[in-house]
């Protein structure tokens, strides 16, 4: 079973999508028959079955192994990945591109990176598995809290300099068997915590 897997058939994603389908997909973790997912659910084991027909005929979910039950041969299936995530790609020609935004500071290009980095990574991940490699990618993730706005942007500026900086010095356009890899650096606020946890949070801090 993989981690994720990165759906890019329009079809698969409208299965994927369906609220029944997406609660068996769920329950499909741990191998589990028609039978035993219709009692989770409380959904017929007929209609289990039709829900599960389809999810198979999409490659969401395959079988993992058969025993026997009664005298009949039943079948366990289970979920191709743990979770599942729609690549821009399903959507065709309305997908978010970066190529579309002007504005390179806007929220708008920074989701259409993060929309391009999962078409693109989705793609190289099922050619890496289909020749039996590793995909080698680097993720980075923090958080900052930054004291003003002039923080912030003195700090987006020494960030700028410095990617640029190690960019310049190891790109090597005609290096012979090099492999170009695309960098991506963003930054956005973190939601607001819920007004329920902010309360307990303050209280936490005052009572220590």
């Amino acid at each position: 079973m993989l981690d994720v897997s990165v759906i890019d058939d329009p079809a698969a994603a409208t299965v994927a999508l369906d609220p029944v389908r997406s609660r068996l997909l769920s329950e499909l973790i741990e191998p589990a028959s028609a039978a035993t997912l219709a009692a989770r659910t409380g959904i017929t084991r007929q209609r289990v079955n039709y829900h599960l027909r389809a999810l198979e005929a999409h490659g969401l979910v395959q079988m993992a192994q058969t025993r026997q039950w009664g005298g009949l041969t039943e079948r366990l299936l289970i979920a191709t990945a743990a979770s599942y995530i729609v690549s821009p790609k399903a959507l065709g020609p309305v997908a978010s591109h970066p190529g579309r935004r002007a504005d390179r500071l806007s929220a708008s290009y920074l989701i259409a990176l993060a929309a391009r980095v999962i078409h693109e990574v989705g793609d190289l991940v099922r050619h890496a598995q289909a020749i039996g490699k590793r995909l080698p990618t680097l993720s980075i993730d923090t958080e900052i809290r930054f004291r003003s706005a002039a923080d912030r942007a003195a700090f987006s500026q020494e960030l700028a300099h410095a990617v640029t900086t190690l960019a310049a010095r190891y790109h090597d356009p005609s290096a012979p068997g090099g492999r170009a890899h695309r960098l991506v650096v963003v930054a956005h606020p973190l939601p607001h915590a819920p007004e329920s946890q902010s309360t307990a949070q303050r209280a936490n801090e005052e009572s220590s």
